[in-house]
Order: structure tokens, then C-alpha cells, then sequence
């Protein structure tokens, strides 16, 4: 499908315009994001994303605006494992709430970037080499396995590890505390990174690793380069939003990291079904994408609910004091 330069400049036009009118107008001044303020930005995000599907649905068909939609959910749904690594970021650096969503604003930005990149060259990979989607879903299903299998302990925050880190201690001398929302500073005429940048830092290379995984899981339901990154890029620009709203309660959705190591395994077995019947009964059958939504949305309620469940029993088992 050829789709318009006008319409990669278009949408990039309008999530700029957001952007700015976000951090320029609403967010010009630093301060902490009330559960109110997230819940009103997530559901604006939110909103957007569903407008311009609706605006796919009469452009270019309902196959296009079905595949925004299936690979918005899995980036989404994605996402929320960001969620869990920033509220162990924020925590061990002791980052104040009012600067948190500056180092999320300015790491989305770079996200953009550095997505836009892996998008397009895989997109040339796999318009070259169309072998490589196996490739992809078998990356995916091991993944998913791996998540299942992993055990909550294993995730901690590792930040003098981080090889980003690391590079910058050794040519930018770091301030020892935080100088306000400022990620540089300069002291006595010596240029200066904060630990703030730091914090930077460690969210673009955490967002790196988890594209590694969305990326070829939007792959698995479309190959179309504009579908996949306007998916991409709706879905993580309401993760700042989310963070704010769920950061509080993030212990209470136990069974969400299963929902989404189930995902990433169903998708990776989607790419991987047409070579797997072929092999079977010698004809390739492919999974429909309405059958897909269907299951991750499924997927994604069922977790919900579950984890919901049994934070309700367990504060009837442990009653507060």
C-alpha cells in the first residue's frame, strides 16, 4: 500500500502540535500529575487514537483500520510493563513527582526516533527477505515463554550496568543530587550532567529493549510500515499518562504479566501458523485479525479481572490493622 508523504508529515504535524500543547501550555511549569489531570490526559490519548482509527476506517478501508487497531491494543497492553520499570526508576533514583513527567515527555520524543528507525528497517527487511517473519515469531514465542516463566524478583533496577550510563560517567562529570528539573547544569564553569539525565538515559534504553519486543509483535498483524508505527506511536504516547494513573497500583494486577507473555506467545505463534500448517497438511492457513482482537482483548480483560479479584480477596484476608 502506498501511503502519501503528506501523510507520514501530516500525522507527524498533529502528535508535535499535542506534544507542544502539552509540555508548552499544560505542563510548562513543574509539578506532580494528580490521578485527576492522568485520567483526563489518558482518556484524551486515548480518544485521539480512536479518532484517527475512525479516520483509517474511511481512507483506506476497514482491513487498515482493524490493523491500527489490534496493533494499538498490543503496544498498549505492551506498555504497561514500561509502567513497572519506571516505578522502579523513579523510586531508586529518588526522583520527585513533580519532574517525572519531564524525563517521560523528553523520553518519548526520543522513543519516536529511535522506533521510527527500527519500523522502517524492518519493514525493508522483510519486504526483501520475507523469511524473516519467522524469524520474528519465533523471537516472540520464546519471549512470551520467558515472561511466563520469569519470576517477579527478577525485576530490579541495575542502573551503574546501563552501558549509557556507564559512557556518560566517564566523559560528563554528574552532579551528586538532583538540580531541579534541569537534566545539565554548569558549576563553576564546568559543563554538568544531573543524575536526572541519567534518568533519561536509562528510559530510552529500557524503551529500546521493549520495542524489541512490540515492534515484530505489530509485525505478526500487519507489514504495512505506516500502520505499524502510527499504532506504535499512538499507543506510547499515552504511557506517560497511564504511568501517572496506574504507578500507584501496579501491585495489584498479578496476573497482568501472564496476560501479556500470553500475547506475545499467541502472536508469535500467529506468524508462525502458515509454515506450521504448510508443514502439516501442506496448505498455509493464517490466523484473521478479527479473530486476533478478539483474543487479546479477551486476554487483556481476563488478566484484569483476575488480578482485580484477587487483590479484593487478599485485603479481606489481611484487613488493615
Amino acid at each position: 500500500m502506498d501511503i502519501s508523504i503528506w501523510a507520514w508529515v501530516g500525522f507527524h504535524a498533529v502528535v508535535f502540535f499535542v506534544l507542544a500543547l502539552d509540555l508548552g501550555v499544560f505542563h510548562r511549569s513543574a509539578h506532580a500529575v494528580s490521578i485527576r489531570e492522568a485520567a483526563t490526559w489518558t482518556v484524551v490519548w486515548i480518544t485521539l487514537a480512536l479518532l484517527f482509527n475512525l479516520g483509517l476506517y474511511f481512507w483506506l478501508g476497514s482491513k487498515s483500520a482493524l490493523d491500527f487497531l489490534t496493533g494499538y491494543l498490543i503496544e498498549y497492553s505492551l506498555s504497561v510493563d514500561n509502567i513497572f520499570i519506571f516505578v522502579l526508576l523513579f523510586s531508586f533514583f529518588r526522583v520527585p513527582s513533580a519532574y517525572q513527567h519531564r524525563v517521560l515527555f523528553w523520553g518519548i520524543l526520543g522513543a519516536l526516533l529511535m522506533r521510527g528507525t527500527m519500523i522502517l528497517l524492518g519493514a525493508a527487511l522483510l519486504e526483501r527477505f520475507e523469511w524473516i517473519i519467522y524469524i520474528f515469531g519465533a523471537f516472540l514465542l520464546f519471549t512470551g515463554l520467558r515472561m511466563f516463566l520469569s519470576k517477579e524478583e527478577e525485576e530490579e533496577i541495575h542502573p551503574e550496568g546501563n552501558i549509557l550510563v556507564r559512557i556518560v560517567r566517564r566523559f560528563i562529570p554528574v552532579t551528586k543530587e538532583m538540580r531541579g528539573p534541569h537534566f545539565f547544569v554548569r558549576e563553576h564553569g564546568q559543563l554538568m550532567a544531573t543524575p536526572l539525565f541519567l534518568v533519561l538515559l536509562i528510559v530510552e534504553s529500557t524503551d529500546l529493549i521493549f520495542a524489541i519486543d512490540s515492534i515484530p509483535a505489530i509485525f505478526g498483524i500487519t507489514q504495512d510500515p505506516f500502520i505499524v508505527y502510527t499504532s506504535n506511536i499512538c499507543a506510547i504516547l499515552g504511557l506517560r499518562s497511564l504511568y501517572f494513573l496506574l504507578a500507584g497500583v501496579m501491585g495489584m494486577f498479578h496476573y497482568l504479566k501472564t496476560g501479556l507473555a500470553f500475547i506475545l506467545s499467541f502472536v508469535g505463534v500467529k506468524m508462525l501458523w502458515p509454515e506450521i500448517t504448510y508443514l502439516v497438511v501442506h496448505e498455509h492457513y493464517h490466523v484473521s485479525n478479527v479473530l486476533s482482537l478478539g483474543i487479546i482483548v479477551t486476554t487483556l480483560v481476563v488478566a484484569i479481572v483476575a488480578s482485580i479479584i484477587r487483590a479484593r480477596r487478599l485485603e479481606v484476608a489481611v484487613p488493615d490493622a
